[in-house]
């Protein structure tokens, strides 16, 4: 049964309609190619289907700032598609470096095409990006979006070194999520204040939205890997564990931990030592040191950022959905 949050989340597509099936068909459209795998495994990835949230982000953030589209002037349907693709092309890669089977509930791209497949679809779609962005013309939305493909890079980049160290600082794994996700949300919402000739207060609002936003609901996916049903998660849950990663509910469970509990802790994420019953009893200190409140509690702080970064914008029902899409972030577990 969907909660308050989900309804928000429906509604703020609902508003935006035809926006996004533009938006669908030109995503469509650009992974069209002649060589037949392309299509084929972007024909498996529209069917895993996901929330398209960050485009939704590009097509509501032009809107609230005013963009009035035309027949012929579509820029903010074909930025909102450039930004699916680098969110894709990311999953792509990511599910090969993370070596995950599941996606969205559905076997990954990699688990039924191969990694080699996966990886190299994910730099098509990378490109088609970058096509999309020089087509559209502004030197600050390539400015905007090729710098947040590469603040990407660099924050899976930074999880692998931060991966299996425990003595990794909170302020290093909040880095590290502001890279992989955070500055794609930020991006998106900055590229619809662009298009709209918005580029003073409005667009560093947006900003800033996107950017708590996205810190938010980092947080609260890791937490949902210590906390959800496979079902609800659409992944194999405790990935994050298996693969010795380094996130909040596990700082927070080791730092209030006893002598024995992370003696355990080493053992399994810096040794990387872990055993069938494992994941089990590290569910049980997750739960038993709170650790998933602390996370949610620091997720809802970012969410309330975000939710106050709108406060300049008029009072209208699309400013509501995007308020209420922050709130959503985080009661996704509660």
């Amino acid at each position: 049964m969907a909660d308050g949050s989900e309804v928000a989340l429906r509604e703020l597509a609902e508003y935006l309609a035809d926006d996004m099936a533009a938006c669908n068909r030109a995503i469509v459209e650009r992974m069209d190619s002649p060589v037949a795998l392309i299509p084929q495994l972007a024909a498996h990835l529209v069917a895993a289907g996901g929330k398209r949230l960050r485009p939704l982000l590009t097509l509501a953030s032009a809107r609230l700032c005013g963009y009035q589209p035309d027949a012929t002037h579509q820029r903010h349907v074909a930025l909102a598609a450039c930004v699916e693709f680098i969110h894709t092309a990311t999953l792509l890669h990511d599910d090969v470096v993370d070596e995950s089977s599941l996606r969205r509930g559905m076997a990954s791209a990699n688990a039924v095409f191969g990694n080699k497949a996966s990886v190299l679809v994910g730099d098509f779609l990378f490109a088609r990006s970058f096509q999309l962005m020089t087509d559209d013309g502004s030197l600050k939305v390539m400015n905007i979006l090729s710098s947040a493909s590469a603040t990407i890079a660099e924050g899976e980049v930074l999880q692998m070194s931060t991966q299996n160290d425990l003595s990794t600082q909170i302020d290093q794994y909040l880095e590290v999520i502001h890279g992989k996700t955070a500055a794609l949300f930020a991006a998106a919402c900055r590229v619809g204040a662009v298009v709209a000739n918005r580029e003073g207060a409005e667009e560093h609002a947006l900003e800033s939205y996107g950017t708590n936003l996205g810190m938010a609901f980092q947080l609260v996916d890791d937490a949902l890997d210590y906390a959800a049903d496979q079902a609800h998660l659409g992944k194999t849950v405790g990935d994050d564990f298996r693969e010795g990663k380094i996130t909040l509910p596990v700082l927070a469970a080791y730092a209030a931990g006893s002598e024995e509990d992370r003696a355990f802790w080493h053992r399994v994420i810096e040794e990387s030592e872990q055993r069938p019953e494992d994941l089990d009893h590290a569910l049980r200190l997750i739960e038993q040191t709170g650790a998933i409140r602390i996370t949610l509690d620091r997720a809802t702080e970012y969410a309330t950022a975000a939710r106050e970064a709108l406060d300049i914008f008029p009072p209208t029902r699309l400013r509501q959905l995007l308020q209420d899409t922050a709130s959503y972030t985080v009661n996704r577990l509660r």
